[in-house]
């Protein structure tokens, strides 16, 4: 798999990651360099120079109020308004293989480095839209943390991994409900047989079924399952109505907690 790594001129945490891949001295590497943030920079995959690639991965900062430490991973796209980058109603390719590698080596090398930062999913957020696989690798949340060399040689790292990725054989999902942050996904991803690409959180519900369709068109493996957060999908109603609309779509679904008890058994 060939694959690019981007960052904005205007981030401090990509700018601190890109330094710390170039120090890793890996020559087959294409690290670009972006004029606008990276969530504005639309249809970027147009340029020539990215022609070629199979998979492009945005190096760039997380902003939260919370001020958390984190170190985050998430597919672009938005299931409703683009309020921040990205077209409405538009989600970007991903594969869930290639998130679910990237977040078990990002949590790897985290443990192994020892910095205090949380290790999380995000779901499926902001711009910019493009029409490669593609996925977010973030710093955050704060200016600290943005400059903290040993969060971007984590990072580093783990992109550069990807030289030695290997398709695996989990089984692909979409993720539903939940916060965020996903933690009931976080879980699974790391240790179960599913691979989460796309994850609408619950603030993006009511479901509908442009919104299912388009995370199952935007993930480039066939679907094999949709994993539901099921306290995480609003009051009895709305999950009513979300389980009719995945039987009336002829999806398999299953609940975090059943997949979670299925992985403590093995």
């Amino acid at each position: 798999m060939r694959f690019a790594v981007l960052y904005s001129k205007k981030d401090t945490a990509g700018i601190n990651i890109a330094k710390q891949l170039k120090k890793l001295f890996l020559p087959d590497i294409l690290v670009i360099e972006l004029k606008k943030d990276s969530i504005y920079s639309e249809n970027i995959d147009k340029d020539s120079r990215l022609r070629n690639f199979d998979f492009l991965v945005f190096a760039t900062k997380h902003q939260s109020k919370e001020q958390r430490k984190t170190l985050s991973l998430h597919a672009p796209g938005n299931w409703r308004n683009a309020e921040f980058g990205g077209k409405e109603s538009k989600a970007c390719p991903t594969s869930a293989l290639v998130l679910k590698y990237l977040f078990q080596q990002l949590n790897k090398n985290a443990e192994q480095s020892g910095p205090d930062y949380q290790v999380t999913l995000e779901c499926t957020h902001h711009g910019p839209y493009i029409e490669k696989p593609c996925c977010f690798i973030e710093i955050g949340s704060g200016e600290e943390q943005w400059q903290d060399e040993q969060a971007g040689k984590i990072i580093a790292k783990t992109i550069s991994s990807l030289q030695q990725y290997k398709k695996l054989k989990n089984k692909s999902a979409i993720g539903l409900g939940g916060s965020h942050y996903c933690p009931n996904f976080n879980k699974i991803q790391l240790s179960s047989e599913y691979a989460i690409g796309h994850i609408i959180p619950e603030y993006a519900l009511p479901l509908t079924e442009s919104i299912i369709k388009q995370a199952i068109e935007k993930t480039t493996e066939h679907l094999d399952c949709v994993l539901i957060d099921w306290k995480g999908l609003g009051k009895s109603e709305e999950r009513q109505k979300t389980l009719e609309l995945l039987k009336h779509l002829d999806l398999e679904f299953k609940r975090t907690s059943e997949i979670s008890r299925e992985t403590n058994q093995e």
